[in-house]
């Protein structure tokens, strides 16, 4: 349709971090017991997860007496920085969400934490990841009488823990979690303890720290940072602590498994400033691109890192392959949501409200382009030409990760398998489908190198790296199963 032909009046041109061509994370959970203000505390440690989840927040903060729940659609610092809001969560206590809807869809009955009044009082938990038999369990449960007013699976580990037979709350939990499958990170909360909980594989990270005695459970170590809080530990896989006045249990509810962290939260969903499973995400994203120059080599003038997730990876592979760095491509940091255009004419601006070319750096040389991944193809397309109308003589692509070939069932908004480009096309047809002079992915072995392992353990991998070879951990009962349209009656859009 040429821009003449297009309807008339206002356009919405989305802008958004998770609606452009990238793997997006769903959540970030964070928790505090035993500090004045938590709610304040938590507010910031959401503030430094907002990458994990940029929709909408919640906050569930406890004052020794009752609970308090402040749920909001937007980003932290659009609601939670007002004092009025603040106000309304007093307590020593609290844990709070931020999300991106891939489970579920949007809407504020969506948004997490989710709270109950259970028969021994307030519960409320936050979850990090995909339970990939969430709808097969709600089917047992809304025969067995359960009511639910949600879409999203996390409100399934509520209702098990609420007709769990066991007497304790520990127990009830514990039973809880043995009957769910996939990945998950959760905090719960109740007016005694605060729980954190990792599935038996540690796909999805959670950490514990401390602050002037209280403790602390986060997604990653840089919302410790953002307080000033101390690192204690990495939450171990199947491992539940139990947080009280007394200080921290831990228990093993689930049977020993190796071990499967997923390896794109080092590609891409951590922050760089982030030390995950002992290894800090800056390095490895710099290791990254050195086997990346390593194992595909360029003749090429400079390196130009699509930013910002190819940055760290961009500056490995320009020290292997000396070629000089450059910024390249600069990206506007202040691009909301969404942007309503005047009129049709700039309809089709697309990447440029987030990208432009530095002609200066790029005209007449030969570029290599350097990205995290490619999913649908689409963005990487408008950068290269992009480039190429800057100047640049030739663009080379280099991917940072494995072709993304699978789909994500762990917690990980990943377009349905066949909307991925390299699931559909081989590495010529995907360079000629972007139009660049060359195009060149890391091996999974050289993925593997870079986090610190001699290669892939091919029969028993060290991580999960699904999205890359399709060997999926877990059973994917849900996906296997025939019913497996999760639904409401009642629609509401804001509810």
């Amino acid at each position: 349709m040429t821009l003449h032909q297009m309807p008339e009046g206002p356009t919405e041109i989305t802008t958004n971090p998770y609606d452009d061509d990238h793997l997006r994370e769903e959540c970030g959970v964070f928790g505090i017991f035993g500090l004045d203000e938590a709610a304040a505390h938590t507010v910031l440690g959401l503030h430094a997860l907002q990458h994990r989840g940029q929709e909408a927040a919640g906050i569930v903060s406890y004052d020794g007496q009752q609970f308090h729940v402040e749920r909001h659609v937007g980003l932290i610092g659009d609601t939670f920085t007002k004092q009025s809001v603040l106000d309304r969560l007093p307590g020593s206590r609290a844990i709070g969400h931020t999300r991106y809807a891939t489970t579920g869809g949007t809407g504020l009955r969506n948004v997490q934490p989710f709270f109950a009044e259970l028969a021994e009082g307030g519960f409320a938990v936050a979850h990090n990841g995909n339970l990939t038999n969430a709808m097969t369990v709600q089917r047992t449960l809304q025969k067995q009488g359960s009511i639910f007013s949600s879409t999203s699976d996390t409100e399934t580990i509520l209702h098990l823990v609420a007709t769990s037979k066991e007497r304790d709350l520990n127990a009830r939990f514990i039973d809880a979690v043995r009957q769910i499958e996939g990945a998950f990170s959760l905090v719960a909360l109740s007016s005694k303890k605060m729980i954190g909980c990792r599935d038996p594989l540690g796909i999805r990270p959670l950490v514990l720290g401390d602050l002037d005695g209280a403790w602390i459970l986060a997604s990653e170590t840089c919302a410790l940072d953002i307080i000033g809080a101390r690192f204690v530990r990495d939450v171990k896989p199947g491992e539940m602590v139990v947080i009280t006045s007394k200080g921290v249990e831990s228990l093993f509810p689930f049977e020993p498994q190796k071990t499967r962290f997923c390896i794109f939260e080092y590609v891409y969903f951590a922050r760089p400033d982030s030390m995950v499973e002992g290894r800090n995400v800056y390095d490895v994203r710099k290791r990254i691109g050195m086997e990346l120059a390593r194992e595909n080599p360029v003749g090429a003038d400079i390196v130009v890192p699509v930013p910002d997730s190819g940055t760290p990876a961009a500056i490995g592979f320009s020290q292997e392959a000396d070629i000089p760095f450059e910024l390249g491509i600069i990206r506007n940091h202040y691009v909301g949501r969404t942007f309503i255009s005047p009129g049709d004419s700039i309809r089709h601006m697309g990447v440029k409200l987030k990208h432009n070319a530095n002609r200066r750096m790029i005209e007449g040389k030969r570029v290599v382009l350097v990205d995290d991944s490619i999913v649908r193809g689409t963005t990487s397309q408008k950068i290269v030409q992009m480039v190429r109308d800057a100047g640049a003589r030739e663009v080379h692509m280099r991917i940072a990760s494995p072709p993304t070939r699978a789909s994500c069932f762990y917690g990980v908004d990943t377009p349905e398998k066949s909307k991925l480009l390299a699931s559909r096309m081989s590495v010529e047809e995907m360079a000629e489908f972007i139009r660049v002079d060359s195009l060149a992915f890391l091996s999974i072995d050289g993925l593997y190198r870079a986090v610190g392992e001699a290669a892939r353990n091919e029969g028993q991998p060290q991580f999960c790296d699904a999205c890359f070879t399709g060997e999926y951990p877990t059973r994917l009962t849900d996906v296997e199963g025939a019913d497996n349209v999760r639904t409401l009656s009642l629609l509401a859009g804001g509810g």
